[in-house]
């Protein structure tokens, strides 16, 4: 018995460590778990309460299975990328007409602010004609099955809240993102890995931190779990020094009959995701180090995302991510960073445009592709953009830059669901307003729901007395980007 609580003072000790470290209640921070099937052990707990991530119908019959989000942090400009203007180019200079920033807030610039006219180029591509810039020729070539939204708004202009705003509906911290709702609504399909998975590449990590990917209310079971580069994707996840297979499940068994009994008596959901926590650590221990060992991939599929094992980069995660759906993971998150080019020595639209192009637009293009030759496009939805856009007018700085902007900005859409090979929406002649098929965020959130099945109105979760839903209280499903 003193062995016994020695070993357990180990595993917990580990646990601990991380379970209150930077990721929140992880999996890998979990420890390790009981071993259930491997074992022929029995769960004691009551079926709806024994899996909290295992699959469920949604309200009707889905598109989409899952979700890839590349999320370009920081707000990519609309206006260099994918929505050229004409008379922006004309009026490059001229101070901008009074009638489009009265009373409107900015990050930075002022009301007489100078209009910018772009430097890049614009060409037609593929059989539909999407008007593309001459930095995105990868995308260009898979822009028939890509929905470009030109029209897309929010309602917040500072980086944290408005990165809140994209994943949670809401610009304050505490509510699930968009993947803890999706896992929450229909579970995983992967019995070895997490429901929602987070990557992340660039500098930094994004404004706003975990929780853009947190479970806020929601059971922590459906909070997205950072993987990291290197042998260790998860932190904690190997057993400590001296722990082999057999104490291991001397250690569980004990520690799974306690929790099961705990669970019969008080029922708290917390618990049930504690145990199958427990159970996918253990399954993780050799799926995760498996999943991100890139080198068992054809050099043709390397060299067609840009990717190389062992390189923390963005190309490496959208391989990853393939991966990671092929496996069962319902939603995977690619955050990229330092897209947000004031005219900073570092941050403008200059080289530092061309470089984050650069580093995204081979290897997003390139998972469009590979799902597609894989026969998983058609129900991957695949989502680019950031939580806002770029002004037209420049910033008054040494070099040229935009200011955030909250009132027209672009992204696309390819695969599960959506209709592909179509420009959907657009600006004024100045790139200032959305014009044409306005796309609020909560609009995007509620057709994202849609194709995977849910009526946004109906998946609610009810806390401190009221009944909470992604789209809060706005949203509708936008018709036209549905195939």
């Amino acid at each position: 018995m003193h062995g016994l609580r020695n070993h357990a003072a180990q595993l917990l000790n580990a646990t601990r460590r991380h379970f209150f470290g930077q990721c929140g209640v992880g999996l890998g921070s979990m420890a390790l778990a009981s071993l259930m099937a491997e074992e022929g052990a029995a769960a004691t707990q009551a079926p709806d309460l024994q899996d909290p991530l295992a699959p469920r119908p949604p309200h009707f019959a889905p598109r989409a299975k899952r979700v890839i989000f590349l999320f370009m942090a920081g707000g990519p400009s609309q206006l260099e990328l994918f929505d050229y203007k004409p008379k922006l180019q004309e009026l490059d200079g001229q101070v901008v007409p009074p009638s489009y920033t009265k009373n409107k807030r900015f990050a930075f610039i002022k009301g007489d602010a100078k209009l910018l006219g772009t430097r890049r180029k614009f060409a037609r591509h593929g059989q539909c004609g999407a008007e593309l810039s001459e930095l995105l020729p990868h995308l260009a070539t898979v822009v028939d099955d890509v929905c470009i939204v030109k029209s897309m708004v929010t309602d917040v202009f500072n980086h944290g809240p408005a990165k809140l705003f994209v994943n949670t509906g809401s610009s304050r911290f505490g509510l699930p993102s968009m993947g803890a709702w999706l896992t929450y609504g229909i579970g995983s399909e992967s019995r070895n890995l997490p429901g929602f998975v987070v990557l992340q590449s660039g500098p930094r990590g994004p404004r706003g931190g975990n929780p853009l990917w947190g479970n806020g209310f929601l059971p922590s079971a459906y909070q997205g779990v950072p993987l990291l580069p290197g042998p260790e994707p998860i932190l904690n996840l190997a057993s400590p020094p001296g722990i082999d297979r057999a104490r291991q499940i001397e250690f569980f068994s004990t520690v799974q009959k306690l929790n099961s009994q705990r669970l019969d008596a008080v029922g708290d959901p917390e618990i049930a995701t504690r145990i199958a926590a427990y159970e996918m650590a253990y399954r993780m221990q050799t799926s995760a180090p498996e999943l991100i060992d890139l080198s068992g991939e054809t050099k043709q599929t390397l060299d067609a995302y840009g990717a190389t094992p062992g390189k923390v980069s963005f190309a490496n995660n959208c391989l990853l991510a393939r991966r990671l759906v092929e496996r069962g993971v319902r939603f995977v998150q690619l955050y990229h960073t330092d897209w947000d080019h004031h005219g900073n020595p570092d941050t403008h639209l200059g080289q530092p445009l061309d470089d984050r192009c650069q580093e995204v637009d081979r290897p997003a293009a390139a998972l469009v592709k590979d799902l597609k030759q894989r026969g998983m496009l058609d129900d991957t939805l695949v989502i680019w953009g950031g939580e806002f856009g770029r002004t037209p007018m420049g910033e008054p700085r040494d070099l040229i830059g935009r200011d955030h902007h909250v009132d027209g900005y672009a992204m696309w859409l390819a695969g599960g669901g959506i209709r592909g090979g179509q420009t959907m929406g657009a600006t004024d002649e100045l790139g200032y307003y959305a014009v044409e098929d306005r796309t609020h965020v909560h609009d995007l959130q509620a057709t994202i729901l849609h194709v995977l099945g849910f009526d946004h109105l109906k998946l609610t979760y009810r806390f401190q007395g009221r009944d909470f839903r992604l789209t809060d209280v706005g949203g509708n499903v936008v018709a036209k980007m549905l195939a």
